[in-house]
């Protein structure tokens, strides 16, 4: 194929048509699978396609280069960023899409491809398989979806070769589309794996990492906010990042590296297990410690552990220990002991009772507070996020430099209204960006409070509290309100007199 060809190509595939196809491939599963285990089997096929298409493409650059010569193309593709072993590329299991156990032969290449890419995909297939009656059907029903699920992904235009796609963003922005889109569906599970772009965005440019920094989200869900993270480092030029990330849930944990590899953020380290219980992120047997802190951790977690962390040997909850059924300070404390003494910071999406409620919450609010962690407080449009119509907040934190006030930004009714769900506007968040730089009190958006009024507030971080939004109440004059009244009642008066007047002569032409 020539240059000219494949710019050809490249110039007729658009981001939203390979969108569609992917979207139209969820047919095959819609009203027999659950939505909650589809998007696992779609987004693990779109991964395969697209690492076979990469593998096919390097492949057929080399042959044109080496012809014949097959030992030394293998060797060549020993280097490259992964391993194809023989036999587990798309294109193999869509030759067997006949077979009476494909979903067995699916599992094998996936198998394979794990254990021959150990470094950067270990444990990324453990928790799916397409051979599960429970999940697919039987044997027959089986067969007949993960045949149509083959050939939705064999679509012509779903060719995603980097000499086709050019742009190799296309297969990143797909599978957050996706993403996206299973989320809109997933009701209140839809927190689980994923925060809004916009969010994550925001989120990302508040913290603003730097080259050389260690970024850690402990709830990653599928790792979105991780790499927007990830991606504002690359906007300025570098990639000297650290990424470290925990998921409880195993299939989301399974999107979370996937995710990642897709965005090319090979390096990441993306550990399975329950963040409060069991922190995987150690240093000597200690927290490891990171310049930027981000999570989106689940709303009021009911059972999050407090009976396993009474005496936790990481020091988290020396400031005290949150309630049982209301894990949002569990997080927050331990996002605290994960930051560096200096230079380091955090933000942390929270539901607005974490910034009022009383008991053991805010006796650990006060401590933070009192500490000079808390920097920023800012309260965000409701139903902004997947499964939840409820408003929601972001806690920023800093360590190392303590501060003696705390900056409560109303950005509430700052906000696109959507069909489902409210968005936050480019302009919307850059209003929320400058703010908090400035640090600058605006009417009825935002303030700077002293520590001082806090403490005679108790601590209670309820924005309305600081920050009045109410529209102005136009001062009546009385005096002038009563002259009006009593001029209309003079014209109302005479207006009476004169029906009369008229009534009357009416009545006289009658009688004669």
């Amino acid at each position: 194929m020539t240059d000219l060809e494949s710019t050809d190509m490249t110039q007729h595939i658009e981001q939203s048509e390979i969108n569609g196809i992917l979207w139209s491939a969820c047919d095959t599963f819609r009203g027999t699978v659950d939505p909650s285990e589809y998007k696992n089997y779609l987004l693990t096929m779109l991964f395969v396609k697209y690492i076979s298409d990469v593998w096919q493409d390097h492949y057929d650059t080399l042959k044109d280069e080496y012809g014949d010569d097959e030992e030394r193309i293998r060797r060549r593709l020993e280097r490259e960023r992964f391993v194809m072993p023989p036999g587990s590329l798309f294109k193999d299991l869509y030759a067997q899409r006949t077979a009476d156990n494909l979903g067995e032969i699916i599992d094998q290449a996936l198998l394979a491809i794990e254990d021959a890419n150990k470094a950067k995909l270990s444990g990324v297939f453990r928790n799916i398989s397409f051979n599960s009656e429970a999940a697919l059907g039987q044997t027959k029903q089986r067969n007949v979806r993960l045949k149509l699920l083959l050939e939705d992904f064999n679509h012509p235009k779903l060719d995603l070769r980097p000499s086709r796609i050019g742009n190799k963003d296309v297969i990143g922005n797909a599978y957050e589309y996706l993403i996206s889109r299973f989320a809109a569906g997933a009701g209140k599970k839809a927190g689980e794996f994923y925060t809004p772009p916009e969010v994550s965005e925001l989120m990302a440019r508040l913290m603003d990492p730097q080259p050389g920094e260690r970024i850690y989200d402990p709830t990653c869900g599928s790792a979105s906010l991780l790499i927007k993270c990830a991606q504002w480092v690359q906007s300025h030029g570098s990639r000297d990042y650290a990424i470290y990330g925990q998921e409880q849930n195993g299939s989301t944990f399974a999107l979370a590296r996937m995710n990642m590899f897709l965005h090319d953020v090979d390096e990441a380290r993306i550990e399975w297990g329950d963040t409060i219980r069991n922190p995987l992120h150690l240093e000597n047997d200690r927290l490891m410690k990171f310049e930027v802190v981000v999570a989106n951790p689940p709303f009021s977690l009911d059972k999050w552990g407090a009976d396993d962390v009474t005496k936790d040997q990481h020091g988290r909850f020396t400031r005290g220990l949150p309630p049982k059924s209301k894990g949002d300070y569990a997080f927050i404390s331990h996002m605290i002991s994960s930051l560096t003494e200096v230079n380091s910071r955090m933000v942390v999406v929270v539901p607005h009772g974490v910034l009022f409620r009383g008991g053991a919450e805010g006796k650990i609010r006060a401590s933070l507070i009192e500490d000079g962690l808390l920097d920023a407080v800012i309260g965000l449009p409701t139903n902004l996020f997947f499964g939840t119509g409820i408003p929601a907040a972001l806690l920023v934190f800093q360590k190392g430099k303590k501060q003696d006030d705390v900056l409560f930004i109303d950005a509430s009714r700052e906000f696109s209204a959507g069909k489902n769900q409210n968005n936050l506007g480019k302009s919307n968040i850059q209003r929320i960006l400058d703010t908090y730089h400035a640090r600058a009190d605006v009417i009825k958006y935002a303030r700077t409070v002293p520590l001082t009024e806090l403490a005679d507030n108790d601590y209670n971080l309820n924005i309305p509290r600081y920050v009045e939004t109410s529209e102005d109440i136009e001062q009546i004059d009385v005096s002038a309100l009563q002259n009006d009244i009593d001029d209309l009642e003079r014209q109302w008066q005479q207006a009476r007199a004169r029906m009369q007047v008229h009534m009357l002569a009416l009545d006289l032409r009658g009688a004669e």
